[in-house]
């Protein structure tokens, strides 16, 4: 029998007295009930002195980079056979309460980490810390899978059960174009970032080329989201990890193919449009030595892209209007890629990462579809450079600096295909030449963190700062070619008996679309019209405008930020986050940037509950937004001196340019942009308030109360002459309700869900958005561009006992809003962003029956206006699915290319904010793999965009003078650039419905 307590011993002890005096055993049993004092005192004489030095044991465990490894196992073994165990959290904290003082071993471990071996501690009274180290070792040959990323709730942190983690198999889901991944992402993150968008870190840098997919290891959405050491809204963040190195040489080759045969047509396009889609590339990685691994990726992508032109123009013979005029042009597109990444141990506190990446694209044939004809398509070429270097330092058992840097640089000229004078057919086409000329961009950004977290008892600090630099030598000959511009008009000529205008007769009132002008105007210099009659009827062109100068500008801006937090455990079941961040920039006259951030974690019901099911959040914080470096050069490049914008309305000229020295005589308006002296950084105060609970089946389910309120936004005004101001006097407000779900049923079925209803109002959609009235700001507040009201996304990942494994990614949302305009400069302030009225007489000549009523193109002082974003465009359904077949070979083992695993850096790259370092290709998502279970493997996958077939417009026309009102002429999405990144951005959007086939074999 094993004796595990003092109560024992002293129970042991009294009988064995008892039957040396000769008593029986029940007699002793007897006396023991009955002298129950004696037997308590006893127990006191035996305990006095251990139970006087009973101590607690706490500390994390980190992995060779200082990051946190959670659900790592503890093990202590004390005096007397005294065993416990207990699983480290999600930032790898563990802790012991009430052990007896003595002399104890500890060991700990996790999937691919060990303690070199056991740590001895002598224990003696009171709270002691012991933080440990794993190593990377030698995975078995065989599978090993562990449960430890079952979705649960806790009170950490970095916990927050509506952040969503994305790894192994959930990435699958995704797209693998950088484009539709960054579209993909967006629709995840929702419209909870904010007024000015999400932003994306990459290996913890902002800015940067977005990775290919085949780099990723992890990313994470919306963790922490009340973070100090985050300038933007946590709401909508996007975190991208890159894979390290391993520690047996490993690599995969794949290549995806697609073309028009299987897709279906667009709905913007008269005949199915050329598509043809080849990516190939593949990744190698491995031990360079005992303490340096390596990763490296390598991708190729050429895709020969359908564009689809849909529009409302003129026969070029008859002049007669052809509704609607659709074409498809095959763009070329290429893209090389090349991503190395290097891990090395520099000793055991130390530990460096490098990595550089490299993108080269060019496409042919740019800016066409929508309304621009082929005559508008540009050459653009782009090459980017990115070097990130990380040390990590371990100062102490409980302290870990991490030093970063990071260097951009992104060139790359623009070249239009055609050099005359643009023609804008508003709300119909736009055709001539792009103006941009022979353009050049050089952009150069340099990224400066330094980063130091220290675990004090129940204090987890952090500190540090960033500073970042930018440059941008700009060579920009933009509109020096010239653009005319057709709006509507509220009369029209008398006609003949075969419809051409007469130009000796009378205009009659009545609504004339654009592109009726355009055409009128044409006809009538066909027949001779003298420029004043072609005026007097309602013809010629609407504005006129034309720049001049030096194309040439450069500019640099600095910022810096600094921050301080601490996660404090104020008890088992209550953490506390306090935060303070500050914020400066140079080319803005504020210095007052503070950013408190508070945030509250409580479990309710018993503090010593290890394993919660309810946690109560809320959080509150300030965000500010930089002034970027773009809208300062705008400035620079448009003061009337560097360059010279003049504006001409309705010019009698058309089609002939004239002169830069001779625009004085045409009465010649000159617009200048400043940036006003009282502007401000934007900054959002952000609050939540979230209830998150653990559901039976390993299921959480977080809802979220987020309100913003934004003051000083971006927005532009109009000063006599005209001047246009960049000011920061806008107003944002933004109320959500947001559901997360996240389940892993059993390992090979994985679901998460989100629905956000949302409801946003401003005054400003950003930089660009001016009153529709000169100074009058009367129904100016209305929907934001971010107003999306409902959203509902769901991911998953669901494999089948025939190694088939699908991936379904749907997105569902109702349609954003947008402004309703007349389309012509109603205020002589040369913008085109005047408003239709709401007519009291509803007899009054030259109205417009729209299915918002009748609205009046002409409105008089006294009528009212439609506010801001009065439309709404329709929602929108995307069901992506993608099906995997895995075929695996070759005899179960190590693999090829074997050695001893690195005793550096091993498979991960550091995170200051506790996420193990140690990546293990093919693991499912909550999953840690010990060893992929054959050599060879070979995936076989069909990936299906827009399996439904379902037709999703995109921006809607908002010119009531546009045939095309309340429509869109393109679809929804079509890919994007990753915002900040510089890159060009492809397109795959010729087709409605697109297959994908997409093979990879791994060893």
């Amino acid at each position: 029998m094993r004796i595990r307590n003092l109560e024992e011993k002293a129970l042991v002890f009294l009988v064995a007295r008892l039957l040396i005096m000769g008593r029986s055993l029940i007699h002793a049993l007897r006396l023991i009930a009955m002298n129950h004092i004696y037997c308590l005192l006893l127990i006191l004489l035996l305990s006095s002195s251990a139970l006087a030095q009973t101590g607690s044991l706490r500390g994390q465990v980190t992995d060779q980079n200082g990051g946190g490894v959670p659900g790592a196992k503890v093990t202590v073994n004390g005096p007397s056979g005294l065993v416990k165990t207990t699983n480290a959290d999600k930032s790898g904290s563990y802790s012991f309460a009430g052990l007896p003082a003595g002399d104890y071993e500890v060991q700990a471990s996790a999937p691919n980490l060990e303690l070199a071996e056991p740590v001895k501690v002598s224990l003696k009274g009171g709270s002691q810390t012991l933080d440990l180290q794993l190593k990377v070792i030698l995975a078995p040959e065989k599978v090993t899978v562990e449960e430890t990323g079952a979705p649960s709730v806790s009170t950490d942190a970095n916990s927050n059960a509506s952040a969503q983690v994305l790894r192994g198999n959930d990435l699958d889901a995704l797209p693998d174009s950088p484009e539709d991944l960054q579209a993909a992402l967006a629709a995840l993150a929702g419209p909870s970032a904010g007024p000015s968008g999400g932003q994306i870190f990459i290996d913890g840098f902002s800015g940067g080329q977005l990775p290919s997919k085949e780099s990723i290891r992890e990313i994470r959405i919306n963790q922490n989201p009340f973070a100090p050491e985050y300038d933007k809204l946590g709401f909508g963040r996007i975190e991208i990890f890159t894979k390290p190195g391993t520690d047996k040489f490993r690599g995969s080759v794949y290549f995806n193919f697609a073309n028009q045969f299987w897709n279906t047509r667009n709905p913007y396009a008269a005949q199915k449009a050329p598509f043809l889609l080849k990516e190939y590339g593949g990744s190698v990685s491995g031990a360079l030595s005992k303490r340096a691994s390596f990763f490296l990726d390598v991708r190729r992508d050429e895709v020969d892209n359908g564009s689809i032109i849909n529009a409302i123009t003129l026969d070029p013979q008859t002049l007669a209007i052809i509704n609607p005029f659709t074409d498809v042009f095959r763009t070329r597109q290429r893209r090389f890629g090349i991503n190395p990444r290097i891990d090395y141990q520099l000793n055991p506190k130390n530990t460096l990462t490098v990595r550089y990446g490299f993108t080269r694209a060019d496409i042919q044939g740019a800016g066409i579809g929508g309304f621009n004809l082929v005559s508008r398509s540009t050459h653009p070429e782009n090459k980017n450079h990115t070097l990130q270097i990380t040390e990590t330092a371990v100062l102490a058992k409980n302290v870990i600096n991490e030093t970063r840097f990071q260097f951009f640089r992104t060139y790359g000229p623009n070249v239009a295909n055609d050099l005359s004078p643009a023609i804008q057919v508003l709300g119909s086409f736009n055709g001539g030449g792009a103006q941009v000329g022979h353009s050049f961009d050089t952009r150069n950004s340099f990224e400066l963190q330094n980063y130091t977290s220290i675990i004090s008892g129940t204090h987890s600090w952090k500190f540090g700062a960033r500073l970042r630099r930018e440059t941008d030598d700009n060579i920009s000959p933009q509109n020096f070619g010239g653009t005319f511009s057709f709006g509507g008009s509220d009369r029209r000529p008398s006609l003949d008996a075969n419809g051409r205008p007469i130009c000796s007769g009378q205009t009659v009132l009545t609504p004339v679309t654009s592109i009726e002008r355009y055409r009128w105007t044409l006809l009538m210099q066909q027949r001779g019209c003298t420029v004043a009659d072609i005026r007097r009827l309602g013809g010629g062109a609407t504005q006129f405008s034309i720049n001049a100068g030096n194309p040439e500008i450069a500019g640099s801006q600095f910022d810096v930020g600094l921050f301080v937090g601490d996660d404090w455990r104020a008890r088992p079941n209550l953490t506390l986050s306090l935060g303070l961040r500050y914020e400066t920039q140079n080319n803005i006259h504020d210095g007052r940037d503070l950013s408190p951030r508070f945030t509250v974690a409580w479990a309710p019901g018993s503090a010593k509950n290890p394993h919660p099911k309810t946690v109560v959040r809320a959080g509150l914080g300030v965000f500010y937004d930089r002034f970027s470096l773009s809208n300062r050069l705008i400035a620079l490049r448009y003061n009337g001196i560097v360059q010279q914008q003049y504006v001409i309305t309705n010019p009698d000229f058309f089609p002939t340019i004239p002169s830069i020295t001779s625009l004085a005589a045409f009465q010649t308006t000159q617009t200048i942009q400043q940036i006003s002296p009282t502007l401000r950084a934007p900054y959002v105060i952000q609050s939540a308030v979230s209830l998150e609970r653990q559901l039976p089946f390993n299921t959480t389910v977080a809802v979220t109360f987020a309100n913003a309120h934004g003051l000083h936004m971006l927005r532009s005004e109009v000063k006599p002459g005209p001047v246009f101001v960049m000011e920061s006097s806008g107003l944002y407000n933004q109320n959500q309700l947001i559901t997360y779900v996240n389940s892993r049923l059993n390992k090979d079925v994985s679901m998460s869900g989100s629905y956000v209803l949302n409801r946003a109002m401003s005054n400003t959609d950003g930089l660009g958005t001016f009153s529709a009235k000169p100074n009058d700001f009367t129904g100016e507040y209305g929907p934001a561009s971010t107003d999306v009201r409902h959203r509902f996304t769901l991911t998953g990942s669901v494999n089948t006992k025939w190694s088939m494994r699908l991936n379904p990614f749907v997105v569902v949302q109702s349609g954003p809003p947008f402004d309703i305009t007349v389309g012509r400069d109603l205020y002589g302030t040369t913008l085109f962003n005047g408003r239709p009225g709401i007519p009291t007489d509803l007899t009054k000549p030259g109205l417009i029956q729209t299915k918002y009523g009748l609205l009046d193109p002409n409105p008089t002082p006294a009528e009212k206006t439609l506010s801001r974003n009065f439309g709404r465009g329709p929602g929108t359904v995307t069901v992506n699915l993608r099906v995997t077949k895995t075929i695996e070979f070759g005899r179960e083992g190590s693999g090829p290319g074997g050695g001893p695993p690195p005793s550096g850096p091993g498979s991960g790259g550091p995170d200051r904010r506790g996420t193990p370092g140690v990546f293990t290709p093919g693991a499912p998502p909550g999953q840690s793999a010990s060893r992929v279970s054959h050599r060879y493997s070979l995936s076989i996958a069909m990936s299906i965009n827009n399996l439904l077939n379902h037709t999703n417009p995109g921006p809607i026309i908002g010119n009531i003078t546009s045939p095309l009102f309340g429509h869109a002429n393109q679809p929804s999405g079509g890919g994007g650039g990753f915002g900040g990144g510089g890159g060009l951005s492809f397109s795959e959007s010729a087709n409605n419905r697109r297959l994908e086939l997409q093979m990879r074999f791994s060893f």
